[in-house]
This record gives C-alpha cells, structure tokens and sequence, in this order.
C-alpha cells in the first residue's frame, strides 16, 4: 500500500515538505505533506512524545521514498519545535529549513495583545479615588473629569485592541488609535513596531535584507524598556529561520499544507466516540489518504453517472 499511494502522491512531487506533530490524547501523529501540492506523503502514529530518533527516523523514510525515485528535497517547513533541525542536518544534510511565519506573527501578535492589557492596568492604577458624592471643591472636580477620561480610554483600548495588530489600517483606523492612545506614546509605538514586523516578511525582500531590517528593529526595541521586555520573542533565533522564504520564490512560508491535514483529521476524529488505539488511527488515516488518492477517478465516475442520467 505504501509504495502504490506514494507513487501516487510523489508523481508530480514540488520538492517543498511541510513537517508537524499533532497530539492526540496519548499519542502522537507525525506528518509529512508537499507543501505546494497539499499532498499527504508519510504519517507515523506513535505512542509517546517524539523525540530526536523518532524525527530521524520518519525522515530517513522521507528520504528514502524519495530517493527511490531520484527526487530532490528542496526546503522543508515547520513550526518553530526544537524537533526537526538537528535531525534535518543529519538526514538532508543543507536543505532549506523554513520556520512557519504564522506561528511566529502569532507569538508576537500575542506579546502585543498583552502589552495593551498591561496598559489598561496600568491606567486602572493610575486613577484617581474620589470621596462618595458628588465633587464640590475644583480639585475634586478636576479628579472626576480625569477618573472619566481615563475610564473611557481604558474601554477605548479594550474594544479597539485589534487595531495594534491588523495587518492593514484604514485612514479611519489610525484617527482613532491615534486618539486612543493619546499620552500613551509606549503603546502607540506598539502599532508602529507591529507594522515592522509584518514589513519583515515582504516577498519583494531579499533574506539579507529582512535580517538588516530586524537588527534595526532589534535596537529601536532597546529604546523600550516596557516594550523590549514584553516582546522578547523579536529576539528569539526562530525569527530568523522563518524569513529563509525570501530567497526562494517558491519556498512557502508557512505549513499550512500540513495545517490542513491536522485539521481534517481533528474533524473526522469528533464523529468518533469511542477509546482510539494506536492500531486505529493508523487504520483511519491510512482510509483517508487512499481516499485522497482515489478522489479524481470518484469525481469523475460520478459526473459519467450524472451525464448518463441526464440523457
């Protein structure tokens, strides 16, 4: 079955693999899938966390299927796991090794969201008390108008959190951050750094250049105390690894190719309400790439049968 489904599925292979693991209860799915022709090629069901030799060992089999075939492996992508890239080199050797974009926008997008709620607490502590009743003196008055505004701002940036993290911004938009964050110039700049993050990741780059880009933003960051020490993950050596796309036109930048399969068997599996074995969903994944494989010739039987029927 093996060698019949990857003939199949390596007949017209891209040369780009998307690699993850997706957890299920005790065990452990380990996938493979071309990454630009949305291809499941190799799966191992395993009963434990993975580790180096398990990685290793699935990609000696990647590797050997595809040099049965005198295939060239050109890049390979995957989340940004410690996983796969020691058992890469060892097995690929210097084969492209891409770090999802996805996965590390979303780390970001998260250390903003949550340096915009650290502004709101702070603006909460920053609010002045008033005594019960109604402010007589101007001073009293004065701290209620303040108490008002700062209550209404820190609403503001609640309900408009979004806006420090939407890749594009209307003109409308940027009124009103602009007039959320007014006297807030560290959580304005968040918006500011967001956009230099997705910049990163502008196709019409070259690597060299994005990691020139990043060092800049690496040192602006420093400028920042409170934004520097919420967003560390700008500092982390995966960021890197996920701007490789830039040279190499066809190089996705993310696993979504493999993100789908994981999400196509989360759905097949929440129909079953049963206790899954091993043996189980090694059998159902099995059923549903050789369903994949088939799916043409059905498509194609079936519009016979309607044609037939028509006439």
């Amino acid at each position: 079955m093996d060698t019949d489904f990857l003939d199949w599925a390596l007949a017209d292979f891209s040369g780009y693999v998307a690699a993850d693991e997706l957890y299920d209860g005790p065990f452990c799915i380990l996938s493979a899938v071309d990454n630009r022709r949305y291809k499941r090629l190799l799966y191992d069901v395993l009963d434990h966390d993975p580790t180096h030799d398990d990685i290793r060992a699935f990609l000696r089999r990647l590797h050997t299927a595809l040099s049965a075939r005198d295939l060239t492996l050109f890049g390979v992508t995957t989340d940004g796991s410690a996983l796969y890239p020691l058992p890469l080199r060892e097995v690929f050797g210097k084969v492209r090794h891409q770090i999802c974009q996805f996965h590390i926008v979303a780390e970001v997008v998260k250390a903003v969201g949550g340096a915009v709620a650290s502004a709101r607490k702070g603006l909460a502590a920053t609010q002045p008390k008033l005594r019960r009743g109604r402010p007589s003196t101007p001073a009293a008055q004065q701290a209620a108008r303040t108490k008002k505004r700062l209550e209404a701002q820190r609403a503001a940036l609640f309900t408009h959190r979004y806006l420090f993290v939407q890749r594009h911004l209307s003109k409308t938009e940027r009124k009103m951050l602009w007039r959320i964050t007014r006297g807030l110039p560290h959580v304005y700049v968040l918006r500011v750094l967001m956009e230099q993050v997705y910049a990163l990741f502008d196709r019409r780059c070259r690597t060299q250049s994005a990691l020139d880009k990043l060092a800049t933003l690496r040192r602006r960051l420093l400028r920042y105390t409170q934004v520097g020490e919420t967003l560390k993950k700008l500092f982390s050596p995966t960021l890197e690894k996920a701007l490789t796309f830039l040279d190499d036109k066809l190089l996705p930048s993310t696993s979504n190719a493999v993100a789908r399969s994981n999400r196509r068997y989360r759905k097949m599996q929440k129909s079953v309400y049963r206790v899954r074995t091993q043996a189980q969903i090694r059998a159902r994944l099995a059923l549903d790439m050789w369903r994949e494989a088939q799916a043409e010739g059905r498509q194609q039987t079936l519009a016979s049968l309607h044609l037939a029927r028509a006439g």
